[in-house]
């Protein structure tokens, strides 16, 4: 057979991932700091986005600049804006199109019993109420411009205060600060003693030994015995008070005083003061509930973008006079802009459905509480919105939903399922963590409960579950082995 060449026509199928389809499933996984950010960059390099004001008396300019748009028929729109969709928009945010902040609604969901009661105000905002504190890094430069009259000190010192946590510790090896700034090691750790005798007592230690070892030197305690006691804090961790005691040549009741003076110190000196690096969190859903017994599953409107599309800007560029440059930047521009309103529009939307589908699901949690909460997945949501598993996957990162029983993240509500001896319902991995939980709180020094017994105890409530799952559960919950508790009983150091 001769090869030559020749031409062929194909008829094919394949899945575009397009710019903009791109920025749609970006914008879901965003949590609203993230999106607010976002928004605010394509603000700034979009002339036709505004940010939304609620100005009553914009209609007659929101009608005049649509009016004037259909004068341009060259110009196309690929995607309909926020306000071609079924939205109800309140009067007071009319503009040139619609805000993306006023998607929203409520769905109840009825329940056998009651639950609980929101106790927010709908008026108060947190954030505008709160006030602004000093932060640790604000309070430890205002000291160095005190006591460190070497202007060369004083920038090391800033620089290593840059490195402080808001917990008050370095975070930053002198030896990578002195190849960064090119000084000496010496130099470095002479700053730094004078920035350990700062206030609080303990700040700028590089560890746990360092930050209590100045705040005992401060008040004269840092002797031999409390010296090796700092050298075996994991002993201490442990409770194992009997070789401890050797360690530190101390009998039993000297022990307990020195124990008993680390208690008092502060392991973390910089959380007395405000930090600029946590973020607060707000939530993205309200769930309140219904005087009828039902819940409420409401858009927390605050935290969604109010953006907007100036068409009337659009129109007075597109004018006759306007060069073939300058229409196509536009264009670009007012479909991008369409697209975003478009894309935050069908983000709020999908927010709203996957929260009510989780309530919906945890309807018992929401009534009668943890031990009620139903094993779930991300498929059984997927499959009752008719959505795909990623898109509710995304969905749910970082999302937050301020319930009558607190802040929860979306995530909080997907657990997996351990199975009833009984055959019934299965119960969540996060209620069967609390029955765990409970089970240890109410031990005493007679009755601590080893994995095995706890595993009984909880096939007698009708959960069949294995001992390793349980010691899984109980090391995720922070709580020590059977044979620690028991330490911790005796020596009375809980």
């Amino acid at each position: 057979m001769a090869i030559a060449p020749k031409l062929q026509q194909r008829q094919s199928q394949s899945l575009v991932m397009t710019p903009q389809l791109q920025q749609a499933i970006k914008l879901l996984q965003l949590s609203n700091i993230e999106l607010a950010a976002f928004v605010e960059e394509q603000l700034e390099s979009n002339p036709l986005l505004e940010r939304g004001t609620g100005d009553d008396n914009r209609r007659e300019e929101a009608k005049a600049a649509r009016a004037a748009l259909e004068e341009f028929k060259e110009v196309s729109m690929d995607t309909p804006s926020a306000a071609e969709q079924s939205v109800d928009v309140p009067d007071h945010v009319t503009h040139e199109q619609s805000s993306v902040a006023d998607v929203g609604g409520s769905v109840d969901w009825s329940k056998a019993g009651s639950g609980g009661s929101f106790n927010g105000s709908d008026d108060y905002n947190v954030i505008e109420n709160a006030e602004a504190e000093l932060t640790l890094q604000e309070h430890l430069i205002a000291q160095l411009g005190v006591d460190l009259k070497d202007e060369k000190e004083r920038l090391i010192g800033r620089y290593l205060i840059d490195h402080v946590d808001e917990n008050g510790y370095l975070r930053i090896s002198l030896s990578e600060a002195s190849e960064r700034l090119n000084v000496t090691e010496n130099r470095l750790q002479s700053v730094l003693t004078q920035l350990q005798g700062f206030d609080p007592t303990g700040v700028c230690a590089r560890d746990l030994k360092e930050c209590l070892a100045l705040q005992l030197r401060e008040r004269k305690e840092l002797d031999k015995p409390m010296g090796a006691l700092l050298d075996n804090l994991p002993l201490l961790a442990k409770h194992d008070l009997g070789k401890l005691a050797k360690l530190c040549a101390l009998s039993k009741d000297d022990l307990m005083k020195k124990i008993a003076a680390l208690r008092s110190l502060a392991p973390k000196p910089g959380l007395k003061f405000g930090s600029n690096m946590a973020a607060a969190i707000e939530p993205d859903v309200i769930i309140k509930e219904t005087p009828n017994g039902g819940w409420a599953v409401e858009l927390n409107s605050d935290t969604l973008p109010r953006v907007l599309v100036n068409n009337r800007y659009f129109a007075e560029i597109m004018g006759p006079n306007a060069d073939d440059e300058t229409r196509t930047f536009m264009s670009e521009c007012q479909q991008n802009a369409s697209w975003l309103v478009k894309s935050l529009d069908q983000r709020a939307r999908t927010i709203l459905k996957v929260a009510t589908e989780i309530v919906k699901q945890q309807d018992g949690f929401f009534a009668y509480g943890i031990d009620h909460m139903r094993p779930l997945n991300l498929k059984t949501v997927a499959d009752a919105i008719e959505m795909h598993e990623s898109t509710v996957s995304r969905v749910t990162t970082n999302k937050y939903m301020n319930t009558p029983r607190g802040l929860l993240e979306f995530k909080y509500f997907f657990t997996a399922g351990i199975s009833a001896l009984d055959g019934g319902d299965a119960y969540s991995a996060e209620a069967v963590r609390h029955k765990i939980k409970i089970l240890i709180s109410e031990e005493t020094a007679k009755t601590v409960k080893s994995d095995d017994k706890l595993v009984k105890m909880l096939q007698a409530q009708g959960v069949d579950v294995a001992r390793r799952t349980v010691a899984k559960y109980r090391e995720s919950l922070g709580i020590p082995s059977s044979v620690e508790r028991r330490r911790i009983f005796k020596h009375g150091t809980a």
